[in-house]
């Protein structure tokens, strides 16, 4: 946040003239929001420290952190499936670039934007001011693409170059908008400074419509708000406001000082200033609490769901993978199962693609068009000279009347081979349980999923029920890859979704000979990965 001038009330009433919160033409329902991670929003708040110990001990536009936190948030974004446009602003020091990332999907004439500038003072790293709002509205974004829910209007995201300098990022961006876009931008939401070691809960009060969204998330859990009077004109929103946007946002103060009567309402110490380190070297990790955090990040995610997303009432259908991540080694296949639901409306044909592949990778599908309902197998094949590595894989269904995405992460690396193993036969009896412990001595997590061998002498008439019980006492179901004969049984491949599972330790296999006319001896169980 920069000091300056502030901007009287050139939005009274334009709720009412552009529509801020009202629903779209077509039937809608709202959609719950999602909790925000904080450990997320954390991650994201650490890598930029890190970005400004490796550059002078700050983020400054201009200076070598600025275009280092750009590119860590534009690839994320990236990965996520935004499109990112990085535009650059030639009235900022440095002609430093703003990000604009837009999610795919709802009414492209009627826009709900989300921004925060990520430039800091170069006085210091900025983590509060304003990697705050930047880490929020990024995690917000990234869970957005997570959850992809059906959208009424348009989502659209914006970091801004340059704030600290006279807005010039956001001042830039709104100019080289035609009029027309301009007025597609139904409501800008501005983040700027939302982790305040003194921290109060301040709700800009430009439109009253925008500011309700705000306050009806904190009366959820318990908290009082107030107006925003610090920000007015010193933020990123009076661009936005100067030309006819009705704009919102929330803060949780910075160099003014907590009354008493804030303490009252929010704790902290008064007469104390809402942010210590406001534009100083200590603007660091340290000076950031979790409570208005999070707090805060789960308020922006309400008040996104609650402007644009809602549940379409016409045919839809929803995208999900089996299992979501997996490692293998260079030269080797993953296997994924892509699982559509028809969630409204009639079945539809749904194409299937993959895209963000690494180097030497290729990914076919079988078959490649279902009907909604319908599911396919994913095969993600990897060559000698696929790099190693963690890349985020975009499967998108590509239906009639909507498209819709899932993510897949998988990581080209060595793979450890676990093995278990009972050293001991065990009878079968009929209607009995039997259980096996296994001891393993690899470190590590398994992935998904994991292949189990049994070698032994098994004649039946029914199928076993087989389940695997890990070290931390998870269970599992093992089910056979292919068809199971009940015949004499040799060795056979079964799988077991097992994810993110610490290998070392005590596994115990719990047969269960549910049929009669079981026989035989079942040993030398091998687990891998």
């Amino acid at each position: 946040m920069k000091w300056g001038k502030r901007i009287g009330a050139a939005v009274v009433g334009m709720a009412a003239v552009l529509g801020v919160v009202t629903a779209p033409a077509q039937a809608v329902t709202a959609a719950a929001a999602p909790d925000i991670s904080l450990a997320n929003v954390k991650a994201h708040l650490s890598a930029l420290q890190t970005i400004a110990n490796q550059n002078g001990g700050n983020r400054a536009a201009g200076r070598p952190g600025y275009p280092a936190s750009v590119s860590y948030v534009a690839q994320k974004l990236r990965d996520a499936g935004y499109n990112v446009t990085l535009q650059s602003c030639t009235s900022c020091a440095g002609s430093n670039q703003n990000i604009i990332a837009e999610w795919p999907q709802g009414d492209a004439n009627q826009v709900i934007m989300l921004g925060a500038h990520l430039d800091s003072v170069s006085a210091g790293p900025g983590i509060n001011d304003n990697g705050s709002g930047s880490a929020s509205i990024l995690e917000v974004a990234l869970t957005l693409a997570r959850e992809n829910p059906t959208m009424a209007k348009r989502v659209r995201f914006g970091w801004w170059a340059d704030e600290e300098s006279g807005l010039r990022g956001s001042k830039f961006y709104v100019n080289s908008l035609p009029q027309t876009e301009r007025t597609k931008i139904k409501t800008y939401l501005n983040f700027d400074m939302i982790g305040s070691d003194n921290w109060g809960y301040f709700v800009y009060d430009d439109v009253a419509s925008v500011k309700a969204v705000f306050d009806e998330y904190f009366r959820t859990i318990g908290i009082q708000t107030e107006g925003d009077t610090e920000g007015d004109g010193r933020s990123d929103h009076a661009s936005f406001k100067s030309a006819g946007i009705p704009v919102g946002g929330l803060a949780t103060g910075a160099g003014y000082t907590k009354s008493a009567a804030q303490q009252q309402k929010w704790g902290g110490t008064a007469g104390r200033a809402f942010d210590s380190c406001y534009h100083r070297a200590c603007d660091t990790l340290s000076n950031i609490p979790d409570t208005p955090l999070e707090k805060n990040s789960d308020a922006i995610a309400y008040a996104l769901w609650k402007l644009a997303v809602g549940t379409s009432t016409g045919p839809d259908f929803s995208l999900g993978l089996s299992p979501s991540s997996g490692t293998v080694q260079a030269g080797q296949s993953a296997t994924v199962t892509v699982n559509t639901t028809t969630t409204s409306g009639s079945a539809q044909a749904v194409s299937l693609s993959a895209s963000g592949l690494p180097a030497g990778a290729t990914a076919t599908f079988n078959p490649a068009s279902v009907q909604s309902g319908g599911s396919s197998t994913l095969t993600i094949a990897t060559s000698a000279s696929t790099p190693n590595g963690t890349s985020t894989i975009t499967v998108t269904g590509d239906g009639t009347s909507v498209d819709r995405t899932a993510q897949y992460t998988l990581t080209v690396g060595d793979v450890s081979v676990r093995t278990f193993t009972n050293g001991t036969d065990f009878a079968l009896n009929d209607y009995a349980t039997v259980n096996s412990p296994i001891t393993s001595s690899a470190t590590g997590s398994a992935t998904s999923p994991v292949k189990v061998s049994i070698t032994g002498t098994h004649t039946c008439s029914e199928d076993l029920r087989i389940s695997l019980k890990a070290p931390d006492g998870s269970t599992y179901s093992v089910k056979a890859t292919g068809s199971l004969p009940c015949t004499d049984l040799g060795t056979r491949n079964y799988s077991v979704p097992v994810t993110n599972e610490a290998a070392s330790g005590t596994w115990t296999l719990v047969l269960y000979d549910a049929y009669a006319q079981d026989t035989g001896t079942l040993d030398s169980w091998t687990i891998t990965v």
